[in-house]
């Protein structure tokens, strides 16, 4: 039975494309980019819009928790980057509010919000403690112009967290820095591979497919006794979302502490089909939401976020809250890796 996540969520179908790699073609007709900007989905193409509409703020804030699972060690920072280069999310505004607002209301941290990849960088990282990263796509840290500068980003994000600080990532965090590279005979299959190893251990795997939105989930609780899980019945619960994959591979619960991940056996035959066989996962472990250290930092990441109804769910936004918290130092949790899969 449903926590509550299937009342909130209205099934808005969405026309997406899906394949190895979101990388779509390019459109044939003229974009039209309304001023307002789009939402329900995602988006290529048109500027990204950097504002939340006003009811998917009030709907979000009416979902926050009154108080943080823990107390702050310290006044702390948090970053939220919202930069998309390939698929931009509609929901990304929406993230960074959460984000902002939910350091707001518990007082667990203050925030900035940036859509320019130039603020990461040494010098303005010292002032962080965690980097949030919003449904991030594509090489969104590169400047294609600029190999120097790009090398300065990418090595101040990962000396951020090896030092000590916190990574937290939403859905397409995981959907950067990936490609698909076509088999050498037309009856060979493709070959998943990062473009960023570091980044892509860092953030636990690499995007592969996903079930389409509005697809329903069931989601297992795989560390009941984690505090980051702690909002959720240890039954599981059901979520209708976009829900993310990733290639085998990349991610592994022999890295990661795997706190949710998809219920496999309760999907259907017909929504199993749909995940191309010549990529799909043999060992049926499809994580959701994890934790890891990565030197003397720590990393949290959450598939789910697609959708703006998914930030209405108050369950949802606790477990953020609770990521976050684990992220910045103050939230103490087992962050062992899992090991090897259960069936």
């Amino acid at each position: 039975m449903a926590f509550g996540l299937l009342a909130a969520f209205a099934a808005v179908a969405l026309v997406s494309q899906v394949g190895f790699a979101q990388q779509p073609a390019a459109p044939e007709k003229p974009l039209v980019c309304p001023p307002e900007g789009f939402s329900g989905g995602f988006t290529r193409g048109c500027p990204q819009r950097q504002f939340a509409y006003p009811a998917d703020i009030a709907a979000m804030m009416a979902a926050l928790p009154d108080k943080a699972p823990a107390t702050p060690q310290k006044v702390r920072r948090v970053l939220v980057l919202g930069r998309a280069v390939t698929w931009v999310h509609t929901s990304i505004p929406l993230a960074a509010k959460m984000v902002e607002y939910l350091g707001d209301k518990t007082g667990a941290w203050m925030t900035t919000i940036t859509y320019d990849a130039a603020d990461i960088n040494p010098e303005n990282l010292k002032q962080y403690d965690a980097v949030f990263l919003a449904s991030t796509t594509g090489e969104f840290l590169d400047d294609p112009k600029d190999k120097p500068v790009t090398d300065i980003r990418r090595k101040a994000l990962l000396d951020f967290v090896k030092q000590g600080k916190g990574i937290a990532g939403i859905h397409a965090a995981t959907d950067c820095y990936h490609k698909t590279i076509k088999g050498a005979t037309p009856d060979a299959p493709p070959t998943l591979t990062g473009t960023w190893p570091e980044f892509n251990e860092v953030m636990g795997g690499f995007f592969k497919f996903h079930w389409v939105y509005p697809t329903l989930i069931t989601v297992k609780i795989d560390d009941p006794k984690s505090p980051l899980t702690a909002m959720f019945p240890a039954r599981g619960y059901e979520i209708v979302d976009e829900t993310y994959t990733f290639a085998q591979d990349s991610y592994s619960r022999n890295k990661v502490h795997v706190l949710t991940s998809v219920n496999y056996g309760k999907m259907s035959a017909e929504d199993k089909a749909k995940e191309p066989a010549n990529t799909k996962r043999t060992d049926g472990d499809y994580a959701l939401s994890y934790i890891q250290r990565v030197g003397q930092g720590r990393v949290f990441y959450e598939a789910h976020g697609h959708d703006e109804k998914v930030y209405f769910s108050r369950p949802f936004v606790a477990h953020m809250l609770a990521g976050i918290q684990y992220a910045l130092g103050d939230l103490p949790a087992d962050d062992s890796p899992s090991g090897t899969a259960k069936p």
